[in-house]
C-alpha cells in the first residue's frame, strides 16, 4: 500500500498532523496501535451523563496550538479548577491543613520561598526554550538538580519540601531528579513568572472533554485511521519509506511522521535515520505515573471552604484537582508506584479512597464511581509526562524536537511547554515541514 505520508500513532500529535496533511492534499494513513485513537487523552462517561478525563485535562493560556485546533473542531474553552472558589488542602505527616497555597509554611519559609523563586525567575528569563543549549552554562544548569540548585542557595528544608509536594501532585519526578536546565526551559516556553503555576499551566479545558478532541478529528479522517496496527519496523530512504506492522502488512510513502511515545519508539527496527537522531531520541524518557478518578454526586468539598486542589505527603496519591462538577482526578507521581504496585488489587481501592477520605472528610466514604488508569504500565505509552532528570537535556540535544526529511517526529515528547499543546504544536508543524511550508510554529504573547 503506497501513501504519501505515513503518520505512526493516533493521539493528538498524530491526528492533528494528518488532518492538515490531509487538507493540503496529501494522502495519508495513521497507524494506531490501539484499539482508540486518543494516545494519553481518554474518557469515559457516568450513568449520569458526565464525561470523565481519565487522561489529558487541561490548559493555560500561552497553549496557543491546541486552542486553535480546539476552535477549528467547533468545541469549547471553558474556566478550570484554579478558577474555583476555596482554599487547597496538604496533607503533611504532621496532619491536615486547610490553607491558600503553600499557606502552612512559617512566616520566615514563605519569605525564603519567595527569594528562591525569584532567582529561578531570573535564571529563566536567560533561557531560550527553543535553543536552551546556547546557554553558555548550558552544560553545568542540566548536571544540577533543583534540588541542589535549592540548597546551593542556602534554601531552608521546608521549602525544598514545599517544592517537592508541588511536583508530586504534578506526577512528575521529585527535585532531586530533575535537571535545573530543564526546568528553566519549561517556565521559559510558559513565559512564567515563577515556579510551576496552576494560574499559567492549568487554566482552562474542553468543556466536551479533552478526549472529544481526539474524536472530532478521526470523524474527519475517517478511513484515513488503522487501528489495531501496532509497528515493528521504519526503513526510511531519500527513495521512499516503507513501515512494517506486526501483522506483517507493509506500507509505502514519500514520507513517515513518527508521534510515537519514546518508550515503545525505543522498541521499533529504524533504518535510514541518522544514528545522531536515533541517540536523541533514545536518551529521553517519560516521568512513570497513574491516574485516579473518583465522581461524587457533587462537589461537596466547597462547603468545607475547600477547592478540591490537594498537596499530599502521605500515602501513593501526590495531590488532587477538581475535574469537573463532583469529579475529583488525582496523580500517582512515580516515588509512589513500588508501594502502589505491592498493594492486592483487591485492596488498592479502598486504600485510594480511604486517601480522598483523609484530604476532604467522611463525606468522600461513598462515591458514585472510582477509576484507576495505568499510564505506565500502558504499553503504547509507557509514561504520562517527559521527565528530564540531571544531564538529560545535553544529552538529548538541539536535535530534540526538529527534523531528518524524509522522516518527522512530532509528539508531546517534543516540545515542553504542557503534553496536549506539545501534542498538537509539533503535530502541526511537522505537518508543515513536510508539506514544505516554513511557516513557523504559534507562539504565546509575550514570547
Amino acid at each position: 500500500m503506497k501513501f504519501d505520508v505515513i503518520v505512526l500513532g493516533g493521539g493528538l500529535a498524530g491526528l492533528s498532523a494528518a488532518r492538515d496533511l490531509v487538507a493540503g492534499g496529501a494522502d495519508v494513513v495513521v497507524l494506531e496501535a490501539r484499539d482508540r485513537v486518543g494516545g494519553r487523552v481518554e474518557q469515559t462517561t457516568l450513568a449520569d451523563g458526565r464525561l470523565v478525563q481519565l487522561g489529558g485535562e487541561v490548559i493555560g493560556e500561552f497553549h496557543v496550538a491546541y486552542r486553535a485546533l480546539v476552535a477549528e473542531l467547533g468545541l469549547t474553552v471553558v474556566p478550570a479548577f484554579p478558577a474555583l472558589p476555596g482554599e487547597d488542602t496538604t496533607v503533611l505527616r504532621e496532619g491536615r491543613f486547610i490553607t491558600d497555597g503553600f499557606g502552612w509554611l512559617s512566616e520566615g519559609d514563605l519569605v525564603e520561598y519567595e527569594r528562591a523563586e525569584q532567582a529561578f525567575v531570573n535564571l529563566s528569563r536567560e533561557v531560550d526554550p527553543d535553543d536552551p543549549w546556547s546557554h553558555p552554562e548550558a552544560s553545568l544548569l542540566d548536571r544540577v538538580s533543583v534540588g541542589d540548585w535549592l540548597r546551593s542557595l542556602d534554601t531552608p528544608p521546608a521549602v525544598l519540601r514545599a517544592r517537592n509536594l508541588a511536583m508530586a501532585a504534578l506526577g512528575a519526578e521529585s527535585i532531586e531528579q530533575t535537571s535545573l536546565l530543564a526546568d528553566l526551559r519549561k517556565e521559559a516556553a510558559a513565559g512564567n513568572p515563577g515556579f510551576y503555576d496552576y494560574d499559567r499551566w492549568e487554566s482552562h479545558r474542553v468543556a466536551e472533554g479533552s478526549a472529544t478532541v481526539a474524536l472530532r478529528m478521526a470523524d474527519e479522517l475517517a478511513h484515513r485511521i488503522r487501528l489495531g496496527t501496532p509497528v515493528t519496523e521504519v526503513a526510511v530512504g531519500a527513495s521512499g519509506c516503507s513501515v512494517l506492522s506486526a501483522a506483517g502488512e507493509r506500507f509505502e510513502s514519500e514520507a513517515v511522521i513518527s508521534t510515537l511515545p519514546v518508550a515503545p519508539f525505543r522498541r521499533l527496527k529504524v533504518s535510514g535515520v541518522s544514528g545522531d537522531r536515533l541517540r536523541s531520541l533514545g536518551r529521553q524518557r517519560h516521568a512513570l505515573a497513574s491516574k485516579v478518578v473518583v465522581a461524587y454526586q457533587d462537589s461537596f468539598w466547597e462547603g468545607n471552604g475547600q477547592n478540591g486542589s490537594a498537596y499530599a505527603e502521605t500515602g501513593v496519591m501526590g495531590g488532587t484537582w477538581p475535574q469537573r462538577e463532583g469529579i475529583i482526578s488525582a496523580l500517582v507521581p512515580a516515588e509512589r508506584l513500588g508501594p502502589m504496585s505491592a498493594t492486592p488489587a483487591a485492596q488498592l481501592e479502598g486504600d485510594l479512597l480511604n486517601e480522598v477520605i483523609g484530604i476532604f472528610g467522611d463525606e468522600a466514604s461513598n462515591p458514585e464511581a472510582l477509576f484507576i488508569r495505568h499510564w505506565y504500565r500502558e504499553p503504547f505509552t509507557e509514561g504520562y509526562i517527559t521527565a528530564w532528570r540531571p544531564g538529560d537535556v545535553m544529552a538529548v540535544g538541539p536535535l530534540h524536537g526538529t527534523h531528518d526529511p524524509p522522516f518527522y517526529v512530532a509528539g508531546s515528547d517534543q516540545w515542553v511547554c504542557g503534553y496536549m499543546e506539545g501534542a498538537v504544536r509539533t503535530g502541526r508543524a511537522a505537518a508543515r515541514a513536510a508539506m514544505g511550508s516554513n511557516e513557523p510554529v504559534p507562539r504565546a504573547p509575550g514570547r
